[in-house]
């Protein structure tokens, strides 16, 4: 063989496309945090900073965020926005705020929490808050109108797993959707959960601010507590119990109104001519706290003067799993939406998409069950025989209007195609569905025989 020629196959040879045997796949893990890591302790700077609404949205709103143990009482420092960078001509309002440890597998953060009252409706502040010789940007909140206005808000079911891995690309599809949304509104699981405080929770709540990035500090955000907000304690012996982990009542600002024995996860609030009521499934399910939210959610639906009335919770009152069903849910809850004729009914927690009225021959209201994160499951057949639309294996956020007397919903997928749409329209108090189904992709059905891990009855994970 000539040298030329030698050279010549050389060359095709290293030209070629390399030949790999593939391996096979492997699940992600819920966070990106390598073994051993502690990159998410706390440190002087402001960081997982939350603004929520108050009771009263047009006139307040408070203010989570976390530091290092070195800061015990700081501020938080607003005024009237302006074209200036003289934000309050020097002289900024002062807001002390609250402080709390947490204990975590990163170490000792202070938690702090600063309430905003005496505001005006409708007015752009500009704010910001202290960390230990540091500051965080100045941020902008929009308080509520006075009185009902058009509102924007968008909607989101679990997070819970891979956070910064795959729901990242969801909120910023949704704020590309929902410009101008002034609330937003998590339906449980934000994380996956470890220990008691102790375990992956920090993480986890650390990639869940990493995701949301933007979103928080700019919207008053408003998340109902899930199964997985809490953690087993002594777990398979006679002793097991739930309790709330230690990361819930200091991660965000929430309002300080809820029903007795539940108020660190049940709350309400008014917003532009709706009022909100988030209520904890999972205190429902396995505490006994059945009785108690659903008497205390008649007296604050009774005390609505609003057109328009959406209630969260995390389990749905209809599964959408094969293998689940929320009768208590039913038993309590049912009787105080039909008697107020809630508008909607926000859940999440069975990780797919579904969609039904709260009775067969009813308008509303309407029960819609969602999800974002990577966990995906299948219905069962009784979910596909009562509930349309559905989606398995399919990421999703919802748009909301709220205009007068017309609600309009939109839920879209992770590129931000439309899966299901309607309206709600108030006839001289009276709702009307009107479904819109111009636009709308066709039903997505989960097509593998099991997911990476080997389970069945689930589509990812």
């Amino acid at each position: 063989m000539t040298r030329c020629l030698r050279a010549a196959l050389l060359a095709l040879v290293l030209l070629a496309p390399a030949v790999h045997a593939q391996a096979p796949r492997q699940a992600e893990p819920n966070t990106r945090v390598p073994e051993g890591d502690r990159g998410h302790a706390a440190t002087a700077y402001p960081d997982r900073i939350a603004a929520s609404p108050a009771q009263d949205a047009a006139t307040g709103f408070a203010v989570a965020w976390r530091t290092d143990a070195r800061v015990r009482a700081p501020q938080l420092q607003i005024a009237p926005a302006d074209d200036t960078p003289d934000i309050g001509g020097g002289r900024p309002r002062i807001v002390v705020a609250s402080t709390q440890a947490l204990e975590t597998r990163n170490g000792t953060a202070h938690q702090h929490r600063a309430d905003v009252d005496g505001l005006a409706p409708d007015t752009l502040y500009a704010w910001r808050v202290q960390g230990h010789g540091t500051w965080s940007p100045w941020f902008h909140f929009r308080t509520a109108t006075a009185d009902a206005a058009p509102l924007t808000l968008l909607y989101f079911g679990d997070t819970q797993n891979q956070n910064t891995s795959l729901v990242t690309r969801v909120i910023r599809e949704s704020r590309r959707w929902a410009p101008d949304a002034k609330l937003a509104l998590f339906a449980g699981d934000l994380v996956s959960g470890g220990g008691a405080g102790q375990g992956a929770d920090d993480d986890e709540w650390a990639e869940w601010f990493e995701a949301a990035s933007g979103l928080p500090e700019d919207i008053a955000t408003a998340p109902a507590a899930g199964n997985h907000e809490f953690h087993e304690e002594h777990e398979d012996t006679p002793q097991e119990r739930r309790v709330l982990s230690p990361h819930w009542p200091v991660t965000f600002a929430l309002p300080r109104n809820g029903a007795p024995g539940v108020e660190a996860t049940t709350y309400w609030f008014d917003y532009q001519g709706v009022r909100f009521v988030v209520l904890d499934g999972t205190s429902i399910l396995d505490l006994d706290a059945g009785p108690a939210q659903a008497q205390w959610l008649d007296r604050v639906l009774a005390g609505n003067p609003h057109r328009w009335s959406v209630v969260q919770i995390h389990q749905p009152l209809y599964a959408l799993r094969f293998d689940r069903d929320y009768a208590p849910l039913r038993e309590h809850l049912s009787p105080v939406l039909r008697k107020h004729r809630v508008d909607l009914v926000l859940q999440g927690h069975d990780h797919a998409y579904g969609r039904r009225a709260l009775d067969a021959d009813g308008d509303t209201p309407q029960l819609t069950v969602s999800v974002v994160g990577a966990k995906q499951y299948r219905m069962g057949p009784q979910a596909l025989a009562t509930m349309a639309p559905i989606a398995e294996d399919t990421q999703l956020f919802q748009v909301l209007r709220v205009d007068g007397p017309v609600l309009r919903y939109e839920a879209r997928t992770a590129t931000g195609r439309l899966y299901d749409a309607f309206e709600l329209h108030d006839d001289g108090g009276r709702k009307r569905l009107v479904e819109r189904e111009d636009g709308r992709i066709e039903t997505r059905r989960c097509t593998r025989e099991a997911s990476l891990k080997g389970r069945a009855d689930r589509c990812w994970e």
